[in-house]
């Protein structure tokens, strides 16, 4: 992944464009979020990604599936999220398979949703 995500702008957008988004789409996302989005936020955000331990093929089906995943933010939404599935016993492995089947689940509330749901599931 170290080749898409260097520090030239032009590179994330290929691989964007890779997955399939469209130019009219990278236009829409540069107007929506603001011109440095791109650079600003998607670079780290896919680093961020490998770090949490998802591969490449994982990376591409999650965004492809959910776009939206590249406007959540690592560190308030992404990164609390896995942390806690793993702490409820999910292991790495399945939990990258979970997110990367249901990329969506990223976008639920933790506090608001998730943890209540599981904790009713239990109560069960």
């Amino acid at each position: 992944r170290s080749s898409l995500l260097d520090d030239e702008r032009t590179t994330v957008e290929a691989y964007l464009l890779s997955l399939g988004f469209s130019e009219g789409e990278l236009r829409k996302l540069k107007s929506r979020y603001g011109r440095g989005f791109v650079e600003k936020h998607i670079q780290p955000f896919l680093r961020g990604l490998s770090e949490l331990g998802f591969d490449d093929s994982q990376v591409d089906k999650m965004i492809t599936k959910f776009p939206e995943l590249m406007t959540c933010s690592l560190e308030d939404n992404l990164t609390p999220k896995v942390q806690w599935l793993k702490e409820l016993g999910i292991d790495d492995s399945q939990v990258a398979k979970m997110i990367t089947k249901f990329p969506p689940l990223m976008g639920v509330c933790l506090e608001g949703n998730l943890k209540p749901r599981v904790q009713w599931l239990k109560e069960l």
